[in-house]
């Protein structure tokens, strides 16, 4: 697997995202990844607001969560099936604004997707949007895959045998989020200005239609579950 990451200009406020990532990138081929990160799609639709000060922030935090719990150092949220800090929300190389993330993450990594197949006469094509996280207890951000399309986002080892022929009873591997992270890592955090990656020879299976059910885990089985329930969640999110 190769991973290349590629400088661009600094990217303007709901300017055209496909066509700004073809005039960056390569000619992709088929059976290529392409990682870009988060911030690149939430200007791209519009998502952004005038800074004003800490209250707002959190008050936006709040309101784009479905469940929030403030901490020392951040908020810690439930947003999309997944717990993040901040729901999202982020100030970081915006320029005085705060981001946040549009209503349908993998709706726009497929609309990427179909884009970029179109422009570089694709049929098999995996698109990745990547956002920071941070692991229980462990030190410094990895990433995850907020939404992607195109390929296979867990693979299922589950009745499969190791190396001494007992079959494997609980084993999902992760893909979308494991090569979010090691795009992430490729990208930089800081300012490296490059936001899109490109993974060659990904070991992934490409699908026509993404099932983005696929990587959600049922809550009474996840194992941090017992945590979650030792601690009073605000539930943010009203029913319709």
């Amino acid at each position: 697997m190769k991973l290349t990451a590629y400088k661009t200009a600094v990217f303007k406020e709901k300017q055209d995202l496909p066509t700004f990532m073809k005039g960056y990138l390569p000619t992709l081929k088929e059976g290529d990844i392409v990682a870009v990160c988060s911030k690149l799609v939430c200007l791209w639709k519009g998502c952004t607001v005038k800074y004003k000060n800490r209250k707002q922030k959190e008050e936006l935090i709040v309101k784009h969560s479905e469940a929030a719990l403030k901490t020392k150092l951040a908020w810690l949220t439930v947003k999309a099936g997944m717990i993040m800090t901040n729901g999202g929300v982020d100030e970081s190389n915006a320029n005085g604004k705060l981001l946040y993330f549009p209503p349908d993450m993998f709706a726009c990594a497929d609309e990427l997707c179909g884009a970029l197949k179109k422009q570089f006469h694709l049929k098999k094509l995996g698109i990745i949007i990547t956002d920071s996280m941070i692991l229980p207890l462990r030190a410094g951000v990895v990433a995850a895959a907020v939404g992607y399309s195109g390929f296979g986002g867990v693979r299922d080892e589950r009745g499969k045998k190791d190396i001494f022929g007992k079959p494997l009873q609980t084993t999902l591997v992760n893909v979308a989020d494991s090569l979010a992270t090691a795009a992430a890592l490729t990208m930089g955090e800081r300012n490296e200005q490059t936001p899109l990656c490109v993974i060659e020879k990904a070991p992934v299976r490409f699908v026509r239609k993404t099932n983005r059910a696929e990587i959600s885990y049922p809550p009474q089985q996840d194992l941090y579950a017992p945590l979650l329930k030792a601690v009073k969640l605000t539930k943010t999110r009203r029913k319709k």
